[in-house]
């Protein structure tokens, strides 16, 4: 097992140095015009673009140029081109809020989809089944961002029943973040619970028939422990895997839209609104912050499959 996690780690930082010079390289190189220009905004006057041009180096060669772009996005040292703020200052300030709406999404998500795919597979072809089977392509179908104005205008505004958007900071009042955060929570998982459920109730129909779980089935194990210890943990393997891509795309600036529609002010919104504004430093920053969470928690993931199916440690 000590073997294979170092070998993940080391494809880990391979794999970030390969994103990272495909990163360095749309946003520098493939566009085939000056950078400089691109990053000065409209109408920027020729002494800003020769000033941008020499604090990012673009008159060096491309690896030098990459050397420095690397540099400033490890240490923090960005800078909006529009209100001259600190990225990484602004990323730090936001991440609270995007863990906050992940970690309490990912959780909802994949409780909730467990439930209903382990109990929609044991009701197979019942009416349980084809009732859990609509309300997850229903939610599988429905937009995000649609869903959310729908939940904020409705529940949030109409009703009073819950904050209309916002966000307080859980060291300002735990009970208010939590209530806060009830809505934003409800409306991102929804589109997961579908699909991780689905995904989950055909896992274990294929599981069930196994000679392995037959073979538990005439040692007089009980129906309950066959189904936890045998037929869910193999099953499991790949909600796993989805789940370490999904939660770290999320991170990573996945709920964009979630954030935009409640006004969390976390970094996915900061990415729109970077991105609204052609505001590169902050994209570029955000781009290889969102890369490096999908690449560590996809390592993750492999180590916890290899930990799920011992097989995985020999490949």
């Amino acid at each position: 097992m000590g073997r294979f996690i170092v070998r993940r780690v080391i494809q880990m930082v391979l794999v970030m140095f390969a994103v990272s010079v495909l990163t360095f390289l749309i946003f520098n190189v493939i566009p085939n015009s000056d950078p400089a220009v691109r990053m000065s905004g409209r109408q920027a006057s020729e002494s800003t673009i020769e000033a941008i041009r020499e604090e990012w180096g673009f008159n060096d060669s491309l690896p030098q140029q990459y050397i420095t772009t690397m540099e400033k996005v490890i240490t923090g040292d960005l800078k909006s081109q529009f209100t001259q703020l600190s990225v990484g200052k602004e990323i730090v300030k936001g991440l609270p809020r995007t863990f906050s709406l992940a970690i309490g999404a990912a959780l909802l998500w994949m409780f909730v989809a467990i439930c209903f795919g382990l109990y929609s597979a044991v009701k197979a072809g019942k009416f349980a089944d084809r009732f859990l089977t609509i309300i997850a392509l229903i939610g599988i179908s429905m937009p995000v961002f649609w869903i959310g104005a729908l939940a904020n205008y409705y529940l949030g505004f109409k009703l009073g029943w819950f904050p209309n958007g916002g966000y307080v900071e859980f060291t300002e009042d735990p009970i208010d973040w939590f209530y806060h955060l009830i809505l934003p929570w409800t409306v991102l998982a929804i589109l997961f619970i579908g699909f991780y459920s689905r995904v989950l109730r055909s896992n274990v129909l294929d599981t069930i028939n196994e000679d392995y779980v037959r073979t538990a089935r005439a040692k007089g194990l009980g129906e309950r422990q066959i189904m936890i210890r045998h037929v869910l943990r193999n099953s499991m393997i790949p909600i796993v895997t989805l789940w370490g891509l999904d939660f770290g795309a999320v991170l990573g600036g996945g709920a964009i839209l979630t954030e935009t529609v409640f006004d969390l002010q976390g970094v996915g919104q900061y990415t729109a609104e970077a991105i609204g504004q052609l505001d590169v430093p902050p994209v570029l920053a955000v781009t290889m912050f969102s890369a490096f969470f999908i690449v560590l928690l996809n390592a993750v993931v492999d180590i916890l499959y290899a930990y799920l199916d011992p097989r995985i440690r020999l490949q």
